[in-house]
């Protein structure tokens, strides 16, 4: 028994009404799926390689410069039209859509922050989402959507996801939004003098719309507590205004809050975590855990590790150790050296997916 069999999931790239059973059913065995930053083919199959081998299932995202990469980086990308963003991003779902199923393992497609000024990434995806009238019940190009205005105030962040909700509706997919002050270094944001109390999600916040957590390396802890804390608020709220409240009229397949209970909340990887934490986390309802940080550094030490061991054999085309006029075209094709950067990320999805219980749940 498990999520194939007890949910009747297709594998490959799952959407609408078969995301939200997948979430469910997380949520109610007490899981949480890794979304993985993807920036190529490469690191697309290391992730799917690793959640095939752990009989789970995966979300691959990108963000706005993850998808201008995966177009290229000689691509234009202008502030107005975000032209490589939204073609790399279109370019990366076809390309998951072909192959996830080759794995056999449910795949959810996600992006990551669109901040207020990255907002032509969102539009153009989709607009090319609108343009393909015939792809349900087959689904559309990106299933998810992480929307962040968090530099504006909350009533500005809560009227323009509402508006794109409105347009993601019809399509069944989700929106998820960012409240409170989000964001890490990569993003480059660098929380380290805002009051420490401002760093996370407040009740009052979440009541006005749904749960989420907040990181930022090395000056924000985890405190999956704070959930709990969050839904009592919230579910005290629903329960003095019981069939009033405009959350509950919302369709729940277009949130990732019901009732208190958050479906959806994600963290970092490198901050602090222990045992506990992530006991807590799926206690709370945690689904969806961000990993990107940590996935980037093993990539790269597969690679490191191999160049470093083989740095007798790359220095040239021919020549090495073994004889002036060895070849060493076995030992500089990127097929190799790309695939210990693939390995070494493999290893770390791996570790993720059982961290978060998410192993063996196929």
């Amino acid at each position: 028994m498990g999520i194939l069999e007890d949910l009747k999931l297709p594998v490959g790239v799952i959407y609408g009404d078969d995301v939200l059973k997948l979430f469910t059913y997380a949520r109610e065995k007490g899981f949480a799926i890794p979304a993985v930053n993807v920036t190529s083919s490469s690191t697309v199959v290391a992730t799917l390689e690793a959640a095939r081998d752990a009989k789970a299932p995966i979300i691959l995202q990108t963000s706005q410069g993850g998808a201008a990469y995966f177009a290229g980086k000689g691509v234009k990308n202008s502030a107005e039209k975000q032209e490589a963003s939204v073609g790399g991003a279109i370019a990366a779902a076809h390309y998951i859509r072909a192959v996830a199923p080759l794995y056999g393992i449910p795949v959810v497609l996600h992006t990551d922050h669109c901040a207020k000024k990255l907002l032509p990434w969102l539009d153009g995806m989709l607009d090319e989402d609108e343009k393909l009238p015939l792809w349900p019940p087959h689904g559309y190009l990106l299933e998810q959507r992480l929307h962040t205005v968090t530099e504006e105030p909350v009533n500005e962040n809560i009227d323009t996801c509402v508006s794109y909700l409105k347009r993601m509706a019809p399509m069944k997919q989700w929106l998820e939004m960012e409240i409170g002050i989000t964001g890490g270094e990569e993003d480059g944001v660098d929380n380290t003098g805002v009051d420490n109390a401002s760093l996370y999600t407040q009740p009052e916040d979440i009541w006005q719309i749904n749960v989420h957590g907040v990181y930022a390396p090395g000056n924000v802890r985890l405190h999956p507590e704070l959930l709990g804390k969050h839904q009592a608020y919230v579910s005290e709220k629903l329960g003095r205004l019981a069939n009033r409240s405009s959350l509950l009229r919302v369709p729940r397949r277009f949130w990732l809050e019901q009732a208190g209970v958050p479906r959806c909340h994600w963290r970092k990887p490198d901050a602090p975590r222990t045992a506990m934490q992530i006991a807590n986390n799926s206690k709370h309802g945690v689904i969806k855990v961000n990993v990107d940080t940590d996935l980037q550094w093993a990539y790269l030490t597969g690679i490191r590790d191999y160049v470093t061991k083989n740095i007798d054999y790359l220095k040239t085309q021919v020549g090495n150790p073994e004889g002036p006029n060895k070849p060493n075209k076995k030992k500089y094709d990127p097929r190799v050296w790309v695939r210990e950067g693939e390995k070494t990320m493999s290893t770390r999805v791996a570790e993720a997916l059982n961290d978060f219980n998410a192993a063996g749940s196929l």
